[in-house]
């Protein structure tokens, strides 16, 4: 049973990953339903984050590397710092700088009370609220080529909020963008390629630990859940960046008030236990 677990739970990560909906939220709601109602935790969620982005390094594989060569060159002279690609790894470095310190300040209650439904419940409603503004009030003009470091800041911090289960990693830097006039696909662009220096090392940093602590799922099953995420978010990866070169987030707005206004819900009856 617990392997059928770990299986459910894998494909909901790589399903909800990259949506701006937020997967650690879908896993920690989810635990609640399966045989043994249990929060898979805070590592099992981090662990399993590795097999998605995974998936960002294989779709994005061209521009991952151009950039970490470009900003290597750029720092023995061979290039431009000026260089876009260049400039991009000064980004993606000055975005991750948020998440880092935040994750280490509250790493405790990141693990604890950070999960409670009533918080979860309340970051769907009130980020999903704020997606809905962004992308109708941005601008939509700017691209990646324009992100300036101050902005690579706030797209930081708003990562960093996703530490917080229903904010959405992708929901959050996404919102950002919007506000700040970039264009759909190049907000989303930007917030998978920032994901990654955090996500490897909250991951793999997680990993560390589960070889020496106690955790819900065993390493062979969270390994194939790892596995299963990685597979389906390379898919959901190709179809959210032609979905939203074309259509607005509406659809995802109202699934997440509509998931945080079912989960009050089910709180306030004592069907679900915050």
């Amino acid at each position: 049973m617990e392997l059928l677990n770990a299986i459910i739970l894998g494909f909901v990560q790589g399903l909800t990953e990259f949506l701006p909906v937020s997967s650690s939220a879908h896993l920690r709601i989810l635990g609640e339903f399966l045989p043994g109602a249990q929060d898979p935790g805070a590592a099992f969620t981090a662990i399993t984050q590795l097999g998605t982005e995974t998936a960002v390094l294989v779709y994005f594989w061209a521009d991952i590397t151009r950039i970490i060569s470009r900003w290597f060159l750029s720092l023995i002279g061979r290039v431009p710092r000026s260089d876009s690609s260049a400039r991009m790894g000064w980004l993606i470095i000055v975005g991750s700088i948020p998440i880092i310190i935040l994750g280490l300040l509250f790493q405790n209650q990141i693990e604890t009370v950070l999960r409670s439904l009533w918080v979860i419940a309340s970051t769907l409603i009130v980020f999903g609220i704020l997606l809905g503004v962004a992308d109708y009030v941005g601008a939509k003009k700017r691209r990646l080529r324009d992100i300036t470091i101050p902005q690579g800041v706030i797209f930081g911090a708003a990562q960093a909020l996703a530490l917080v289960p229903g904010v959405s990693r992708s929901g959050g830097t996404i919102t950002a963008g919007l506000f700040m006039g970039f264009e759909r696909a190049a907000a989303a662009r930007y917030s998978f390629l920032l994901a990654i220096p955090a996500v490897f090392g909250s991951g793999l940093y997680q990993l560390y630990k589960s070889l020496s602590e106690p955790s819900v799922y065993s390493a062979a099953n969270t390994a194939v859940a790892t596995l299963i995420a990685f597979l389906v978010g390379l898919g959901v990866i190709a179809f959210f960046m032609s979905y939203i070169s074309k259509r607005s987030f509406l659809p995802f707005v109202i699934y997440r008030i509509l998931l945080g206004s079912a989960l009050i819900v089910l709180i306030l009856t004592g069907v679900l236990q915050a």
